[in-house]
């Protein structure tokens, strides 16, 4: 060989960070999805807690058929409007907006899924603070004691 040739330029060294490897280090493609959409572990967080406030509401709705015309709503934390002043409970889990009569605006209940996700860890737990809220707001809509709407109210 001979070494008077001209060498060819060295390669510049790359710019930047280093790239991250693939997971496709093997050849055997890339990972797939750990579980089937219809399947719970694959729902969100917030699907997941959508849920719990539909069978609850399902339940309720089978004893007091007059819950039809209320809206049920998630919202993520309360607004500012509703943590204006001293509260006395803390933080609220729900909130309930009565219908003026006259108006085309129908009753609603809203549950702040934060504060609930953050009180109750597990999912059961999660389950059944969102249908004691649940009862509450309807309690407190109906003008009735949290027993009168489910009798299994606050058993544990």
């Amino acid at each position: 060989m001979d070494s008077s040739a001209p060498q060819p330029p060295a390669a510049p060294p790359p710019s930047g960070p280093p790239r991250p490897r693939r997971r496709d280090r093997h050849g055997r493609g890339l990972r797939g999805p750990l579980a089937p959409p219809q399947v719970p572990i694959s729902l969100t967080r917030s699907e997941l807690f959508e849920d719990y406030i539909r069978e609850s509401v399902e339940r309720l709705e089978r004893r007091w058929p007059q819950l039809v015309d209320v809206e049920f709503e998630v919202a993520e934390v309360p607004e500012e409007a509703a943590l204006s002043g001293p509260l006395p409970d803390g933080v609220p889990l729900g909130r309930v907006v009565v219908a003026q009569p006259g108006q085309s605006q129908k009753s609603r209940i809203t549950i702040y899924r934060r504060p609930v996700e953050i009180r109750a860890k597990a999912r059961e737990d999660r389950a059944a603070l969102v249908h004691e809220i649940l009862i509450e707001q309807v309690a407190e809509l109906l003008g009735l004691s949290p027993d009168a709407i489910d009798p299994r109210y606050d058993e544990d």
